[in-house]
């Protein structure tokens, strides 16, 4: 469900009320909240704040469908996600509240900014949740310069009780936003493929989670394979590939509805369905007569489309932000390498010229920058500029691969293989200074993730 974001949340402007507040009661007048601080753009000034992220408060203890033990144990668990997503993504460095004391209720619109001082804060965020008699949970958020004694930042939402992680991630990424001049990303799901089984007869499902791996669901049931996901740039659907019975099909999948409808099929080897910028066609390649090409199709399904002629194998188009160009992978050269080309399949040319093989190409969703995996002997995330300059490597692992970036092009994310006989694998992360790197849990084995837009 959409969460209805109250900005400016008149509930926040005053100061909270006693524990006894009347939910009934009238929200007094919102105000303004010019007059903010210039936001930290210096990477190393962001890992020095000291970030003090303590409990939420609640006004009552109140049960919750959102939580057993009711409001108090919730608005702890609500910090705790909002602490380990600022101090996963590897900007901050928070303290959170599991080592500091609890506010109390009165405490969240007027900090006690001498005691936070007296433990080294620079900036405190803090919240509440409320329950209201209907089920709905009021979630509030604030981020405060505790040097300045002044409030930076604030906003609140209101959410059925299944969607406090939103909550929470919403709150994340206020406080990341506000703090870097940067975009959010928390609160996003990722699609990845789920795999049991032993390497030579794996179950490849389709699979959903939050960015943090929580909520997890399987889509797909495994009586067909299931590869290569990718969310629709509204997040309303997923594009995916299934095999079964020697039959190659695109499906999009309508995450609302749970609703597949088949998009193209064919006995032919397809590979990596992609979505264009705008939502309405699909980029994938088939291979015909011992020759692989790169076609277009519209997401409602329809007459294919050949972008691509070269003899070999042209393979993985991803489109720009704007929509005007794709990167694709070919061994057009005699190796497997990178290539541009215009939305409408002219003006293909080479870009990878650094050595060693270039494949699975992404486009970053700011524009200005290509990952892909770079094949030296090992697998490698690298990036590069659009036109092939700034190699940089990311990664140095046995076997990384597939990178897929998050919604505002801070952090890639790929699949990590296990070196020996498993050949188990997982889900990584990684931001562009190639020094954060971290395991996202799943399950069970997971590879070809694909990281979605910021939720509505």
């Amino acid at each position: 469900m959409t969460i209805r974001t109250i900005i400016a949340l008149a509930l926040l402007a005053a100061p909270v009320p006693a524990l006894a507040q009347d939910d009934a009661a009238p929200p007094p007048e919102a105000e303004d909240e010019g007059g903010l601080t210039g936001s930290v753009t210096d990477e190393n000034a962001w890992e020095d704040l000291a970030l003090a992220i303590p409990s939420f408060a609640t006004d009552r203890e109140q049960s919750t469908p959102a939580n057993s033990a009711g409001t108090g144990a919730l608005a702890l668990e609500l910090s705790r996600v909002v602490y380990n997503d600022l101090r996963n993504n590897g900007l901050f460095k928070p303290t959170g509240p599991d080592a500091l004391p609890k506010p109390s209720y009165g405490d969240i619109t007027n900090p006690q900014f001498g005691t936070w001082s007296g433990r080294g804060a620079e900036m405190l965020v803090q919240g509440f949740v409320r329950a209201a008699n209907d089920g709905k949970l009021t979630v509030g958020c604030y981020l405060y310069d505790v040097q300045l004694g002044d409030e930076l930042t604030r906003a609140g939402w209101v959410v059925q009780p299944a969607d406090w992680r939103r909550a929470a991630h919403k709150c994340a990424d206020l406080v990341y936003s506000r703090l870097s001049g940067e975009s959010p990303f928390f609160d996003s799901k990722i699609a990845y493929i789920a795999e049991t089984g032993p390497k030579d007869h794996r179950v490849k499902r389709l699979a959903i989670m939050d960015s943090d791996g929580a909520n997890h669901r399987f889509i797909t049931n495994g009586q067909s394979t299931a590869l290569t996901p990718r969310y629709s740039p509204d997040y309303s659907q997923i594009v995916y590939l299934s095999y079964l019975n020697d039959r190659m099909r695109i499906y999009v999948y309508d995450i609302g509805s749970g609703r597949q409808t088949l998009v193209t099929e064919s006995s032919n080897a397809t590979f990596a369905p992609r979505w264009s910028p705008d939502g309405r066609t699909i980029l994938y390649s088939m291979a015909v007569n011992g020759n692989t090409d790169i076609y277009s199709v519209p997401a409602t399904g329809g007459t294919p489309r050949r972008l691509t002629d070269t003899p070999g194998i042209d393979v993985g188009g991803s489109y720009s932000p704007d929509g005007s160009r794709i990167v694709f992978e070919s061994d057009r050269s005699g190796t497997q390498q990178c290539y541009v080309m215009d939305a409408n399949g002219g003006n293909q040319r080479r870009i990878s010229f650094f050595g060693g093989r270039c494949a699975t190409p992404e486009w970053s969703p700011r524009g200005d920058q290509i990952a892909f995996t770079h094949i030296v002997g090992n697998f490698r995330i690298g990036v590069m500029t659009p036109s092939g300059g700034g190699l940089r490597h990311l990664t140095n692992s046995w076997q990384d691969e597939a990178p897929t970036w998050s919604p505002n092009g801070r952090i890639v994310q790929f699949f990590r293989t296990a070196q020996g006989t498993s050949g188990d694998s997982s889900i990584w992360q990684v931001d562009l200074t190639g020094r954060n790197e971290r395991r996202l849990r799943t399950p069970v084995g997971a590879s070809d993730p694909a990281w979605g837009p910021v939720l509505p």
